[in-house]
């Protein structure tokens, strides 16, 4: 059974570096033809795809969060990040990471239980 675990601090200030780590146990990053991905969802709206990172390490991003978005892993750990820069208040929501079988939106087959993320001064 994969688990996924998002970790992260919930508050962030304005204009710095959203960063959080999502932790993968009972599988690898790296098993063939799996998309490692960062969800989120503002309050009151719907679920926003921000980007994947395949088993082979390319990387795919929302083109409308592509300047400020990257995606990283750390093999040895199984585990990927997410950076997200120059966050604003709209930047506030509940960040999830899933495992899928594309990249980009699709049908996640495992989910982490979400981590609030909200970015006030």
């Amino acid at each position: 059974q994969v688990q996924l675990q998002e970790s992260g601090p919930g508050l962030v200030k304005p204009s710095q570096t959203l960063n959080l780590t999502c932790t993968v146990s009972g599988g690898s990053i790296t098993t063939d033809n799996c998309y490692w991905s960062w969800l989120r969802q503002p309050p009151g709206k719907g679920l926003e795809w921000i980007g994947s990172i395949a088993y082979s390490g390319s990387t795919y991003y929302s083109p409308s969060l592509k300047s400020r978005t990257s995606i990283s892993r750390d093999t040895s750990k199984n585990q990927f990040t997410l950076q997200l820069s120059s966050v604003t208040p709209e930047d506030t929501a509940m960040y999830y990471c899933t495992r899928g079988l594309v990249a980009g939106p699709n049908d996640y087959d495992y989910w982490g239980q979400g981590t609030q993320v909200t970015v006030s001064s």
